[in-house]
């Protein structure tokens, strides 16, 4: 048998050496992993209204921003949508065992809030909100369901008016009772609050009708969201970047004001590439902004 020599020990030494790095790489989540309170493997359920129902169904809605996210900073997880066009406390509270406890997951976001003060008399009052909120965060933590809570957004992004005095104090809830449970919240109320001071815009510009979002505001729901998960600022601007190339995350519908000679020969111009008049429209709209540059 040949000795090893001192340089191909070293050598030897050194190539372990590094395997030993990759294999410790590769079962070692980063410091910006393990860091956030939500791990790889587990599951979140997003019980909410309509924002929720959208912030799954749409390609950028807040829900799947925020899946993708963790999945951007190394954290896979399962979601469990949860969210109903409409509910308020008490809908959320009646189903809350079918649609997120029978589920088992490990964390649960709560949106609710904008229903129970914008439907009005058809609402619910502070003190049966409080009521079936603290009955929701109670029988998911004893079913050691982790829960972050959700301040509402903004109804209307004209902060003043009156349903915003009005839903002010049950955010005001939900901040006091996030202490009192210990339970993560997401102050996204205070995030709206924070941009729509800033906007330069006249009307909307995170919201498409001043409640549901656009791809503006589920982009501060998100980050709100992943922010209360742990996710530190650096991580969030990489999720942001990524989120920027989502396919088919953002559309326009347009009123383009014509004179009745236009809209025929814009009808026959169309008819002439084999096309409608809005795949025309959305053809060449496509082809201007594929000619922009990027930001």
């Amino acid at each position: 048998m040949k000795t090893m020599t001192r340089t191909s020990y070293r050598a030897v030494s050194a190539v372990m050496a590094c395997a030993s790095v990759v294999a410790l790489a590769l079962v070692t989540p980063t410091k910006a992993s393990a860091d956030i309170a939500v791990q790889s493997g587990q599951s979140v359920a997003f019980l909410g209204d309509s924002i929720t129902a959208q912030g799954w169904s749409k390609p950028t809605g807040y829900v799947k921003l925020v899946v993708a996210g963790l999945a951007t900073n190394g954290v896979k997880v399962t979601a469990v949508p949860a969210g109903i066009s409409g509910h308020k406390s008490n809908d959320m509270l009646a189903r809350l065992d079918k649609d997120v406890l029978s589920k088992k997951p490990n964390w649960m976001t709560l949106s609710c809030g904008v229903n129970d003060v914008w439907h009005g008399e058809r609402g619910v009052p502070l003190e049966a909100y409080k009521t079936n909120i603290t009955a929701i965060v109670d029988q998911a933590l004893a079913a050691n369901v982790k829960v972050i809570i959700l301040t509402s957004t903004p109804i209307g992004e004209d902060l003043p008016n009156a349903n915003n005095v009005k839903l002010a104090d049950y955010n005001a809830f939900l901040r006091d009772l996030a202490k009192q449970k210990g339970c993560a919240v997401a102050d996204l109320n205070a995030d709206f609050a924070a941009a729509i001071g800033k906007k330069t815009v006249k009307g909307n510009a995170f919201t498409v009708d001043g409640v549901h979002m656009n791809p503006a505001g589920d982009f501060i729901m998100a980050s709100g969201v992943l922010r209360a998960m742990g996710v530190d600022n650096a991580g969030i601007e990489k999720a942001k970047a990524a989120w920027m190339d989502t396919p088919n995350g953002a559309s326009v519908a347009v009123t383009i004001p014509m004179t009745p000679r236009q809209w025929f020969a814009l009808q026959d111009t169309a008819a002439a590439q084999g096309k409608d008049v809005p795949t025309f429209i959305s053809t060449q709209a496509t082809a201007a902004l594929n000619l922009m540059p990027a930001k």
